[in-house]
């Protein structure tokens, strides 16, 4: 099976970002809440959109199923307070249940967390706790999205080590999730989101983990950095050197054994790079599609975010290495997954024993 470990609903109906953009003008204007219930999406709306996006590229790529999130820029936690990122959290995320639902076999569910910048960050790591575990064990999520810049550009929270994150690490450990660190949108000028906020929210949020005891604290908490891990692969002998002049443990033994990277690379030359310098059982297989770079690569004459056909087009990987990194490292990290589908297989098969 090979499994698509970073997907988006970059390709929600309209009704969505139309209910999202009442709900912040409501808040603005006069501190007035737009409910959940307002949302009307239909069925046959999320079947035509994917249908005709993830599951049509899905099928032209050879790939089986995605690890499917809301979309990651429209995330937007600086937006309102807690209330608000609570409401636009469960909003996504019930409509990620919904995809999950209708195409069983081709998507599971990656939650949004509530989170909020400033004095609102402890109450909204709270609320975090509380949709994980709503999504997890109401929705059959497998993990989450977690943004190490809820302030969306400017840095104002403290690292992600912080103890202040303790109690959503606290809940990710007994339920058996991972989570993928992965910013939002950027409202600072100086940083483009898809190629500027994005990768250097990737690089300082493993630059963090290097300085801390976080996974001493928890040893069985996994993270994905997604994007191939920003500069990380590319500066690998930095981070090694650090640790190093820090007298601290090498990554080896330090990071890796709770830090996994996705092949979100869109050149040849830097998924080799990454292949290269990471070992291979901290590599799944991503695409991000319908994501960041939506062209055709003129040099490839394929999608840029067709990163099966790029790994594809490596001689240097064993067929062992191959399968761990298109589907059995997933597997491991995400490790609530194969019960998730083995209990969707089973339920498909009593309905269609049902209608015999």
């Amino acid at each position: 099976m090979i499994i698509d470990c970073h997907g988006h609903f970059t390709t929600a109906p309209p009704a969505l970002g139309e209910w999202r953009t009442r709900q912040i003008r409501a808040y603005e204007e006069t501190g007035a809440r737009v409910s959940p219930d307002e949302l009307r999406i239909g069925d046959d709306e999320i079947r035509a959109v994917i249908e005709n996006g993830q599951l049509k590229l899905q099928k032209e790529r050879g790939t089986d199923l995605t690890l499917f999130s809301p979309g990651a820029g429209k995330m937007a936690h600086h937006y309102g307070d807690e209330r608000t990122s609570l409401d636009w959290s469960r909003v996504t995320n019930d409509l990620i249940a919904r995809v999950c639902g209708l195409f069983p076999g081709r998507f599971v569910g990656v939650c949004q967390l509530p989170q909020s910048p400033g004095d609102a960050l402890a109450a909204s790591v709270r609320n975090s706790v509380t949709e994980l575990e709503r999504c997890v064990e109401e929705l059959g999520f497998v993990g989450c999205l977690l943004n190490p810049d809820p302030s969306d550009g400017y840095y104002q929270a403290p690292p992600l080590t912080d103890r202040v994150y303790y109690p959503l690490y606290e809940k990710m450990v007994e339920l058996g999730v991972p989570a993928m660190i992965h910013v939002a949108m950027s409202r600072n000028p100086a940083l483009h989101g898809t190629c500027a906020h994005y990768l250097a929210g990737d690089t300082a949020a493993f630059m963090q983990l290097c300085l801390s005891d976080l996974f001493t604290d928890f040893p069985e908490l996994q993270f994905v950095l997604p994007h191939g891990g920003g500069a990380v692969p590319y500066h690998w002998g930095r981070y090694r050197g650090v640790m190093l002049d820090r007298g601290r443990p090498p990554l080896e033994e330090s990071i890796l054994p709770n830090v996994s990277f996705d092949t979100c690379v869109y050149d040849r030359r830097g998924m080799q790079l990454l292949l290269d310098n990471v070992p291979v059982r901290n590599v799944l297989f991503a695409s991000e599609m319908i994501g960041a770079v939506r062209s055709v690569d003129p040099e490839t004459g394929r999608r840029f975010d067709d990163t099966k056909f790029t790994i594809d087009s490596l001689g240097t990987l064993s067929d062992s290495d191959r399968q761990a990194v298109y589907g059995g490292n997933a597997l491991r990290v995400f490790s609530r997954l194969d019960s998730v589908l083995k209990a969707r297989t089973t339920a498909t098969a009593a309905v269609k024993e049902e209608q015999k």
